[in-house]
């Protein structure tokens, strides 16, 4: 290991000369207080990304263990100093001539949720920190012809100082606000404590009332001023002691068959959007932090154009034997939400959450005093198979609309109403009501269909392109590239962070490479990818050293397995 007095000489050695030269800079190098480590790369092209590695020894870094003592608070933590880190570089961001802002230290910046990363590792030993440097370049003009070369002065600025700074300001304790970082664990901790209150209580979620739920950016935090807090009528509420905020008042959301009644613009939409996304925890100051949901929970939409491989939708057909093993490359409104909720239950989900506003109608329901006009239709709609699911398979159900709900009523668990953000129990009122439960659906046992099982053929997930057996590549717009194809995430509402989408494309390989060849079926293949990165961490999924995944849920990776255009199934069995 060389030092960086050695490190700053080299530098000055390399200025100027061509860009293959900065493959000398591969090796490690003691910053005294830590240790960074330059990661072999490849020069092609001007844009070079290598990767840095920085690991500060905690007799220097001296993070209480208190504060990552247990797997919330570790995740917690490292959540908080990776924003910290990302705050200070941004400060560091230059502009060019053009006014475009240029920051040569790229690091993950998170999002409002709060997910595993491999970004950062705080352990007992030590804290290191995963980015990517882009290299500074002179331009050159020799014989009329633009070149390029090593700027080792404008490197040594870059590691020297805004690195250095940035590393010392956001991950030495002595630096930190130790109120405010305490402060963020805690609030970590009393959403753990609230999910844990559901998973014994077996309830779905739990909203805190005071609650703000319509906050979509992080540039809406410190804007209150049209935010409306939850609001519960009266004995609606139910209190749950949490370990640092004392006892929180809330929304719980029963287990069973649960109707939400409320207008688009009355709060239902966010108060189902805050369900769909209460399986993550979020950051202080979102407005969410005490709303949660249980991890197992899915939100079905409809997603026509969708290919859909081999799925049984008996379920939802009359006497249909073509749609028990269901195929097509462009499914209608109907189809593809049936397939996402029968793929949904195969990946393992306990909490099926839907809104009127994305999905089928015809899938919802449809109006039973039409049957002797219409006569006997070939849809079944979930209105008539909702109470048998809940009671046969197990499973819970979150239904949400104004218009194509009414046939959920007479069979519901629970019903609540939304109205201006504040939330009453009406299920006593509806009852009384004479509202006609949807038509019968053909008597059919649900259970064997979570006993099915898909085998993936091999070959229809391939990573490859040219020359390079593995390509996975992301952009800014939710695409992702997995070998030659192309796939749109923009459907998975529950998928919150571009390195959670890079982290599915790694695990397509990963269940490839390790599991698809070993006779194991998708659903076997989920439960032993969750496993591992459980027990190796995120790092495992990925060939080559990283610092840009995040974890994603099991229902991610199985929801845009089964929208690759190229998967398909060997065989089925019941």
């Amino acid at each position: 290991m060389r030092d960086k007095k050695e490190f700053f000489g080299l530098l000055n050695e390399l200025n100027g000369q061509p860009i293959e030269s900065y493959q000398q800079v591969v090796g490690d190098y003691d910053f005294t207080r830590y240790v960074i480590k330059c990661h072999p790369f490849r020069v092609q092209g001007p844009e070079i990304l290598p990767l840095f590695s920085i690991r500060v020894p905690q007799t220097i870094a001296e993070i209480p263990s208190v504060l990552f003592e247990s797997p919330i608070r570790r995740t917690a933590l490292e959540d908080y100093l990776l924003r910290g880190f990302s705050a200070e570089v941004d400060q560091l961001t230059s502009f060019d001539m053009h006014g475009l802002a240029k920051r040569n230290i790229v690091v993950t910046s998170p999002e409002q949720k709060i997910l595993p990363r491999n970004t950062i590792l705080v352990t007992g030993e030590y804290v290191e920190l995963r980015v990517a440097i882009q290299l500074p370049l002179q331009q050159m003009l020799v014989d009329g012809v633009m070149t390029y070369a090593v700027d080792g002065v404008r490197m040594q600025e870059i590691l020297f100082d805004e690195l250095m700074e940035s590393v010392v300001n956001s991950l030495l304790y002595c630096n930190m606000d130790a109120q405010e970082v305490e402060s963020f664990v805690q609030s970590m901790d009393n959403a753990d404590r609230l999910r844990q209150h559901l998973n014994s209580s077996g309830q779905v979620a739990f909203l805190a009332e005071g609650s703000l739920l319509d906050r979509a950016e992080l540039s809406d935090l410190p804007d209150y001023e049209h935010a409306v807090p939850l609001g519960l009528a009266d004995g609606l509420g139910e209190p749950v002691d949490t370990p640092y905020g004392g006892t929180v008042n809330g929304l719980v959301v029963p287990s069973g068959l649960t109707v939400i009644l409320g207008e688009a613009d009355g709060g239902r939409i966010e108060l189902m959007d805050a369900l769909a996304q209460g399986i993550y925890n979020h950051v202080s100051g979102d407005g969410r932090e005490q709303c949660v949901t249980v991890p197992d929970a899915v939100e079905i939409i409809s997603e026509p154009g969708r290919s859909v491989q081999n799925v049984d939708l008996s379920a939802f057909y009359r006497e249909d034997a073509s749609k028990q093993h269901f195929s097509t490359d462009w499914a209608d409104s109907f189809d593809s939400q049936a397939a996402s909720l029968m793929e949904a239950l195969e990946a393992g989900a306990r909490v099926l959450l839907m809104d009127e506003q994305t999905s089928c109608p015809t899938f919802l329901g449809a109006d039973s005093r039409l049957d002797g006009v219409l006569g006997e239709i070939s849809h079944i709609s979930l209105a008539a198979r909702a109470r048998q699911m809940v009671d046969e398979l197990g499973v819970s159900i979150v239904i949400a609309g104004s218009n194509l709900v009414a046939e959920y009523i007479p069979v519901a668990d629970t019903v609540l109403q939304v109205s201006q953000s504040v939330v009453s129990d009406i299920t006593a009122a509806t009852k009384e009501l004479e509202i006609s439960p949807a038509s019968t659906a053909p008597s059919m046992q649900l259970s064997p269909l979570l006993s099915r099982l898909r085998w993936i053929m091999p070959s229809s997930i391939d990573p490859s392109i040219g020359r390079d057996d593995v390509f996975v590549k992301v952009d800014e717009d939710g695409l992702m590239q997995f070998g030659r194809t192309i796939m749109d995430s923009e459907d998975i509402s529950q998928l919150v962070s571009l390195d959670q989408l890079r982290a599915i494309g790694l695990t397509f390989y990963y269940l490839k490479l390790r599991y698809v060849d070993e006779g194991y079926s998708l659903r076997e293949i989920l439960d032993l990818v969750d496993r591992d990165i459980s027990n190796e961490g995120l790092n495992a999924l990925a060939r080559d050293f990283c610092g840009n995944l995040a974890r994603p849920r099991r229902y991610e990776v199985a929801a845009l397995l089964n929208r690759l255009p190229t998967f398909r199934v060997s065989h089925v069995t019941e």
